[in-house]
């Protein structure tokens, strides 16, 4: 059942990435980049190995729509590294092992704290590759933090629509 799950999710984030987020992009630099709640939503106890597989092939497949060669899939595999050890620094030591990332499970602010520092990991490392260069400091920083605001938002509106 979760690699139907896991498959679903993934091909319809894809999707609604491909066919209608990539189209949107707010004061010439904020894109909602959606496709890093599937990252997110992994549950604690997960095996690594299979979080950064996941999070590798989702990325490559997210550049092919995108002809970004390689940017989203080392943002996301990057995002998906540090993805357990976020989730083992916020949750309390006594928490179930197989505790879902979720709003509902975590708690609001538990994973709101998540969702942001995955989220702006994710952005910054994206834009960071995309830009390939630090000349232009300024326009990296609001693209990272704007396309951080933005999904951080759509976030937590999926969080809630599935309440």
């Amino acid at each position: 059942m979760t690699i139907i799950y896991r498959l679903l999710a993934f091909a319809s984030l894809l999707l609604v990435q491909a066919l209608m987020l990539n189209r949107i992009q707010l004061f010439h630099c904020a894109v909602p980049l959606l496709y890093v709640y599937f990252v997110i939503s992994f549950r604690r106890g997960y095996p690594k190995w299979g979080i950064l597989l996941w999070s590798f092939f989702l990325g490559l497949a997210a550049d092919m729509f995108t002809n970004t060669p390689g940017v989203a899939a080392a943002s996301l595999t990057l995002t998906g590294l540090l993805q357990p050890y976020f989730i083992e620094l916020l949750l309390p030591h006594d928490a179930e092992d197989n505790i879902r990332a979720a709003a509902t499970t975590l708690g609001f602010w538990r994973f709101f704290t998540l969702a942001l520092l995955l989220t702006l990991v994710f952005c910054l490392a994206y834009f960071a590759l995309e830009q390939f260069t630090f000349f232009n400091w300024t326009y990296w920083l609001s693209c990272a933090g704007g396309s951080t605001i933005v999904t951080l938002m759509l976030i937590i509106a999926i969080e809630g629509l599935r309440k």
